[in-house]
């Protein structure tokens, strides 16, 4: 039989676990005058923070110096060659040498220098395209992140309602241990899960503390903030309209890059002129003489003409990879958005029909271990008490699925575009 000194140890016990979990809530809970944050203002916050802004800021730098050297036309060139200053028969003295110094210049034809400074251009939009897309998918990880945060906050009153239920049976349990309505082992497991319940709670706690410093590594601050728990909660299935997606948007730039080269590429068919003037010393006699000469490059309708097929195929196969880019977003649009509501149908449900019930047996259960009836047992109150929180868990991790999946669907739809403006203009 249960004896009263072992019914007496359950409440230092459970005093001494209220003192424990109110010590370790004050440690990983935010302080009372901390700013809670919404996701525009976590954004706000990577936007101006983030060292990925800088990176890119240097590749629009090299790009932008691409355009610099696509400017520059060829060199001119100075040289100087020596004749007869050594040889045979009248040729072996060397007064009879000749030197000319002469200057050549190259005259670029067909539009090679525009070429060259379109096809510079055309990169640049290409770099800017992509480091759009690259800061697009850190703010997605930043949204991912304080998604996490929320969810892993919602998890901490799952834990305390069903520990602060555990705890209150066990008081009846002990009571009824104490009467002789229960074995002493019912007491002892009463008291296994409440230990069981404050373990969950503290890992949830932590668990959440967790949450909030990788969300704020994002921006090098602490976990020194709040989040709205009602944010979770909301289930908006309104979907952003269809712009041209981000990913597209590279391949367009790509696609205006390519045919750029194309053109670039073509202007390699035609031959470039040089031009000479140079100034003839003649040893024998030292006079001076002026000559003049030019020279262009035979055969050049076609010199160039493997480029040019190469550029024109890399074009249409950039093209036909927007066209699948396209389709391929269209249907991952789609599917978030089947999968969503799909979601919606399964909260809608368990708010209505499970979680009523299953409320409902625990409170008949609890109240029937209350009045130390014997209808029950307190087995069937932990099972009743398992399904609730598992019921209530369950719900928690499909609005984290949402909310996910909601992450997603604004990347593809390019939500947060307004923002990369501002971080854009960071150096």
């Amino acid at each position: 039989m249960f004896s009263s000194s072992r019914a007496r140890f359950g409440a230092p016990a459970v005093r001494s676990a209220l003192l424990c979990g109110a010590v370790l809530l004050a440690a990983c809970a935010p302080s009372a005058s901390a700013q809670t944050l919404n996701l525009d203002e976590v954004l706000a916050r990577v936007a101006t923070a983030d060292p990925a802004i800088a990176a890119n800021a240097a590749r629009r730098d090299a790009a932008g110096a691409a355009i610099l050297q696509a400017d520059v036309r060829p060199r001119d060139v100075v040289g100087v060659d020596f004749e007869d200053f050594a040889g045979t028969g009248p040729y072996s003295p060397l007064n009879r040498s000749q030197a000319t110094g002469w200057y050549e210049r190259t005259w670029e034809r067909g539009g090679k220098r525009e070429a060259r400074i379109g096809a510079a251009r055309a990169d640049v939009s290409v770099v800017g395209a992509q480091n759009r897309v690259r800061l697009l998918d850190r703010l997605a990880r930043v949204q991912a992140a304080w998604v996490e945060a929320l969810a892993a906050q919602a998890a901490i009153p799952v834990a305390e309602t069903r520990l602060a239920d555990l705890r209150r049976v066990e008081l009846d349990v002990v009571k009824r241990v104490t009467g002789a309505l229960d074995p002493w082992f019912a007491a002892e497991r009463a008291r296994t899960n409440v230990a069981q319940a404050e373990i969950a709670l503290e890992q949830a706690r932590e668990a959440a503390r967790i949450a909030r410093a990788s969300l704020a590594a994002w921006w090098d601050g602490d976990g020194d903030f709040a989040l709205d728990p009602a944010v979770l909660q909301k289930l908006d299935m309104t979907v952003p309209p269809r712009g041209e997606s981000a990913d597209v948007a590279v391949l367009a730039a790509e696609s205006a890059a390519a045919e750029a080269k194309v053109r670039l590429a073509e202007t390699g068919n035609i031959a470039d002129p040089s031009g000479r003037v140079g100034l003839r010393h003649f040893g024998d006699g030292n006079d001076l003489a002026i000559m003049v000469g030019g020279s262009i490059p035979l055969g050049s309708k076609g010199a160039n003409r493997g480029n040019v097929v190469r550029a024109q195929a890399d074009k249409r196969a950039i093209e036909a990879d927007m066209a699948v880019t396209r389709v391929e977003i269209d249907r991952e649009i789609d599917r978030l958005i089947a999968d969503r509501q799909l979601i919606v149908a399964e909260i809608g449900r368990i708010d209505v029909e499970v979680l009523p019930s299953a409320n409902r047996a625990v409170r008949l259960i609890r109240d029937g271990l209350a009045r130390g009836g014997t209808a029950f047992t307190f087995l069937e109150f932990s099972q009743a008490q398992t399904a609730l929180s598992e019921t209530r868990s369950r719900r928690v991790e499909l609005l984290r699925r949402f909310h996910l999946l909601g992450v997603r669907l604004d990347r593809l739809t390019g939500r947060h575009i307004p923002l990369l403006a501002r971080m854009e203009t960071i150096r």
